[in-house]
């Protein structure tokens, strides 16, 4: 371990500047009285700007996020009154990029030399976006372990409808329960990109039959769609998608009534595919009133995200008919 002592070659100041840097850190300087900040050279790099002598803190607010402005003036004012350390983490733009930036320092005018406080600027965009996907995907779970219930649930209530016997049921149910875990399987992504290309039709197939033949008559699901490949992550995310229309669809729609219809048909045009998802038969359809749902918006971040698409949904009276436009090089991989 180093020591403390001051001509250890540690503490020369070349060698503590490299360790600063080393460390991502940036160095701060905040006069109080005139509310100007002086940076070293990793302070304005972070900041995205030109080097210079000192800057003011309007200069630096107008980079920050317009969503923390106030809440870090507010901040930094407060810091006068705080005893001991203090961290304040926000949001800075250096042109089209977002970074987050967390402040640190000792707060309290004990604290003050010669009418400065001192403290260091970190990157911390990496961790900020970690947490973001952890939220993210923390939220994603626990709606698909709701829409899995409420799936459930309708397809008890369908087969205790179309079956005499509780053996009957049981054996039913439980066919139809197996093949909605085959589709989950393909909503999850796998680590890896592990697995290969499957054919279009197969996969939706797979995704489907849990739904297939609840109704008064067989046959109530309809795919029609060009033979071609989908690749991985393009598998992981129209499984998704497929799988939150026909939650809707158990729940709202076509596939909630026993004379329900389900058609999803395909077209190509050069690489890129037009997908058409058409209920017929089921309870009159309304836009919905509420603003765009959790399922919704991840829909639609499927589609324009990973498949390079848009989403386009028509309710008319007979059903609801959505149409898919997808990105032929985004399929394939």
């Amino acid at each position: 371990m180093p020591h403390s002592n001051p001509l250890h070659p540690l503490w020369k100041p070349e060698n503590l500047r490299r360790a600063i840097e080393a460390a991502g850190v940036a160095l701060w300087a905040w006069n109080v009285n005139n509310d100007r900040f002086a940076m070293d050279e990793q302070g304005f790099n972070l900041w995205g700007l030109t080097k210079s002598g000192e800057v003011s803190f309007e200069d630096l607010s107008a980079h920050i996020h317009p969503a923390d402005r106030d809440r870090v003036r507010a901040a930094f004012v407060a810091t006068r009154g705080v005893v001991g350390s203090y961290e304040v983490d926000f949001r800075i733009m250096v042109g089209e990029e977002i970074r987050w930036i967390s402040a640190r320092g000792v707060g309290d005018d004990s604290a003050i030399h010669d009418h400065q406080m001192f403290g260091i600027f970190l990157n911390v965009t990496d961790r900020k976006q970690a947490e973001e996907g952890h939220e993210l995907l923390a939220g994603e779970m626990s709606h698909r372990v709701k829409n899995l219930l409420a799936i459930a649930t309708g397809l008890t209530n369908i087969t205790s409808q179309s079956t005499t016997t509780a053996k009957e049921m049981a054996k039913e149910l439980t066919g139809r329960l197996a093949a909605l875990g085959r589709a989950h399987d393909l909503v999850r992504p796998l680590p890896g990109s592990q697995g290969r290309a499957a054919l279009l039709g197969d996969l939706l197939s797979v995704l489907l039959a849990p739904y297939e033949d609840l109704g008064a008559f067989s046959g109530r699901i309809r795919v029609a769609v060009p033979r071609m490949g989908v690749g991985d992550g393009a598998a992981t995310a129209l499984s998704l998608i497929i799988h939150e229309l026909a939650t809707n669809s158990v729940k709202y729609g076509a596939l909630s009534a026993d004379t329900g219809t389900l058609d999803v048909s395909g077209s190509t045009t050069g690489a890129d595919l037009e997908l058409v998802w058409m209920e017929r038969g089921g309870p009159q359809v309304e836009p919905p009133a509420a603003a765009e749902g959790y399922g919704s918006k991840l829909v639609r971040r499927s589609v324009s995200g990973h498949l390079g698409g848009t989403i386009d949904y028509e309710w008319s009276p007979e059903g609801i008919i959505v149409t898919l436009k997808l990105k032929g090089e985004k399929l394939a991989t």
